[in-house]
């Protein structure tokens, strides 16, 4: 592990009463130890675990539509609005990294396009634009990422299969295992929460809060329905009748 710490500086915020300080699990945050090379951040939509990922992002000097510190390019609104308010404590500091976001991978797959010049090493050989959405995702997991680092992932599974998650517990597992490298990654997947010793914060209940595998309604909700599809879905349908 490498990020050890997270916290928000309090006395710089100007008013909770604007996004994202209204958001009441940025509102309610203080710190956040890391405890494992494998952080998972879950919550609905709005929580604030994609923002709070963001603001890492921003203050390790990646590009926050997606890329390192290496990757300059423009993006409409890609700042980060709680980057300048979050401190963050490494032992040692890394600077090698990748912040990958899912819904502007396109702009970061288009920014790589315009500027190889390895014959796209770092992505199998391959345009990144010429393969996938879950094979680009793949490429760049095999290819680029490797070394002591630390690799920050918004919702990695939008693109991969069932079948592809399972690939990239395997890739994730050996990264951070043989090397040396440190994952946070916010999802709504049960598949990738299901990866053993990681810690997983959830963001639901106004507060950050650290909870089981089986505790999150991600893996409550895909187990009740795969074991009472036809009377879930009877109950949905029906009270829309």
């Amino acid at each position: 592990m490498f990020l050890k710490r997270i916290s928000l500086i309090k006395e710089n915020i100007p008013t909770y009463e604007q996004y994202p300080f209204s958001i009441p699990a940025i509102k309610n945050f203080q710190a956040l130890d890391l405890k494992s090379n494998v952080t998972f951040f879950v919550g609905e939509n709005g929580s604030g675990k994609s923002t709070l990922l963001e603001a890492i992002a921003d203050k390790c000097g990646f590009h926050t539509a997606g890329g390192s510190k290496n990757n300059y390019y423009d993006v409409h609104s890609a700042n980060s609005d709680l980057g300048e308010f979050i401190r963050l404590a490494w032992l040692p500091k890394v600077t090698n990294g990748f912040f990958l976001r899912a819904e502007s991978f396109y702009h970061f797959a288009t920014h790589i396009d315009e500027v190889d010049e390895t014959g796209f090493r770092d992505y199998g050989g391959k345009s990144l634009l010429q393969q996938s959405h879950g094979e680009s995702f793949l490429s760049l997991f095999l290819n680029r990422f490797k070394g002591k680092a630390i690799y920050l992932l918004d919702e990695p599974e939008a693109a991969l299969s069932p079948q592809r998650q399972l690939v990239f517990l395997r890739i994730l597992h050996q990264l951070s295992t043989s090397n040396e490298c440190q994952f946070i990654i916010a999802t709504h997947s049960p598949i990738l929460l299901g990866y053993p010793n990681a810690t997983i914060l959830s963001f639901d209940s106004g507060r950050i809060e650290e909870m089981e595998y089986e505790e999150t309604d991600h893996y409550q909700i895909t187990k009740y329905f795969l074991h009472n599809r036809e009377k879930m879905l009877n109950e949905l349908l029906e009270a829309e009748e």
